[in-house]
């Protein structure tokens, strides 16, 4: 199979290994051209995946036009930020078939992605490929499964095609609200159990092992209720791309989200924090946007609307864990 994967951070570089060892002919597109011919050199991407060597059959360049003409006929991937999906999503042509690993809500517009792709390419075979996977493990082979949600289930079954193998098992799913609300909401629930970690000690009646199962529960709870409200399936969220998307973003020392919780907890401010990374942490841009989809819904998300006050800095660490746990009692 022809395969474009349009993005050359961690996780697109990651996908694109993958899928070359494979066997099938991979296309990596880098939007900065000298980032692009640094990695045909050396055959590493030092900024996000050092130690991982890119297969001599992987292609890298930076010309957009040469990678969606590659997969014309094959697959094509968006591994971009969510804020760049619609710029990609409107440069395609709309016979291409296209997945995306982005994962949110739109910042202003507060589109999932399938809703976006409603928009632009209404006529475009479209879905989402998501569930509990850290780049770095992908690329070094470690044993990961994935869901690959679409309405069209010829197109989740090419990503099956395109990506499972030994290691990397791909499910379908014909659900791609849930999916992508899970890939959403989680991102904040890291941050969230970061705090909580981060916490957890410091004070005889600071959070611990309890709170931290209370927060993964609660969490879930909060995507389940936006994901019905979006009309999502109920049983997805109890699948790859809710449940164990959710642990392992949260509980997981790769986590980038978690990361943020964690230093957030120790009373650093949040530029430093997001300086001190080098890499996007999603929640931080998402968490406001699920909470407005959620206001516009009806749908109650304490613990969201909790993480928004704190990256807002109206609230500090040690009153998130107030504000929550002072809630009136109610039926689970």
């Amino acid at each position: 199979m022809k395969i474009s994967v349009l993005g050359a951070g961690a996780w697109g570089t990651a996908l694109a290994i993958q899928a070359a060892r494979a066997g099938h002919a991979v296309h990596l597109w880098a939007r900065d051209a000298a980032a692009a011919s640094l990695m045909q050199a050396s055959r590493r991407n030092q900024a996000y995946l050092p130690d991982s060597p890119l297969p001599q059959a992987l292609q890298i360049g930076a010309d957009l036009g040469a990678a969606v003409a590659h997969a014309a006929d094959g697959l094509t991937i968006i591994a971009t930020p969510m804020s760049g999906l619609r710029g990609t999503l409107a440069a395609l042509p709309v016979h291409q078939r296209v997945l995306w690993l982005c994962k949110g809500f739109e910042a202003g517009t507060g589109r999932l992605g399938h809703e976006i792709a409603r928009e632009l390419q209404p006529a475009m075979r479209v879905g989402v490929l998501s569930g509990p996977s850290f780049a770095q493990e992908v690329a070094a082979g470690r044993p990961t499964a994935l869901v690959a949600a679409s309405e069209d289930a010829a197109l989740s079954q090419a990503a099956v095609d395109a990506f499972h193998g030994e290691r990397l098992r791909v499910y379908t799913s014909a659900d791609p609200v849930g999916v992508e609300v899970g890939g959403a909401v989680k991102n904040v629930m890291a941050i969230a159990v970061g705090v909580c970690d981060g916490l957890s000690g410091s004070a005889p009646d600071a959070p611990g092992l309890n709170a931290r199962a209370a927060l993964i529960t609660r969490g879930l709870a909060e995507m389940l209720r936006l994901g019905l409200a979006l009309g999502a399936k109920a049983e997805t969220f109890m699948g790859l791309s809710g449940l164990g998307d959710l642990v392992l973003t949260a509980t997981g020392d790769l986590s980038r989200n978690r990361r943020v919780g964690l230093l957030l907890a120790q009373g650093l401010a949040l530029p430093q924090i997001l300086a001190e990374l080098g890499h996007v942490a999603e929640g931080v841009y998402s968490a406001p946007t699920v909470l407005a989809r959620a206001r516009a819904a009806g749908v109650e998300m304490p613990v969201t609307e909790a993480m928004v006050a704190l990256l807002d800095g109206r609230v500090s660490a040690p009153q998130v864990v107030e504000l929550l746990m002072g809630r009136q009692a109610r039926p689970e």
